[in-house]
């Protein structure tokens, strides 16, 4: 646990200071609390970099990780994460995952122009 407490304190720093790289090398890590966290803490970077580094979380084996990655995507209006985000909403086996990625889906194609 202290692990984890850690790299959360690390993933928070990152995203502060919008640093990407640092967040993107935690995206890998094994533990699904871990890359739900770098989700999140991408969606604090409005970069298209950032968004891009969305879309692998956006195919993670973790429906707790494909979520966040989904609203982490319209919260810094990723537009090019559109249609990860519409498959993810209309087609992920989980059904909260299509919950939480049909209401980033309503966000993002209302602010496509």
């Amino acid at each position: 646990m202290a692990r984890i407490d850690s790299l959360r304190a690390k993933i928070s720093k990152y995203a502060s200071k919008g640093k990407l790289d640092g967040l993107i090398k935690l995206s890998n890590d094994p533990d699904d609390d871990v890359r739900m966290a770098v989700a999140i803490a991408m969606g604090q970077i409005p970069t298209y970099e950032s968004g891009m580094a969305l879309i692998p979380l956006m195919r993670d084996p973790s429906p707790m990780v494909r979520a966040s990655a989904a609203t982490a995507a319209a919260d810094i209006n990723a537009k090019h994460c559109l249609e990860y985000v519409k498959k993810l909403a209309f087609g992920d086996s989980d059904p909260n995952v299509r919950l939480t990625a049909k209401a980033a889906f309503d966000v993002l194609k209302d602010q496509v122009v």
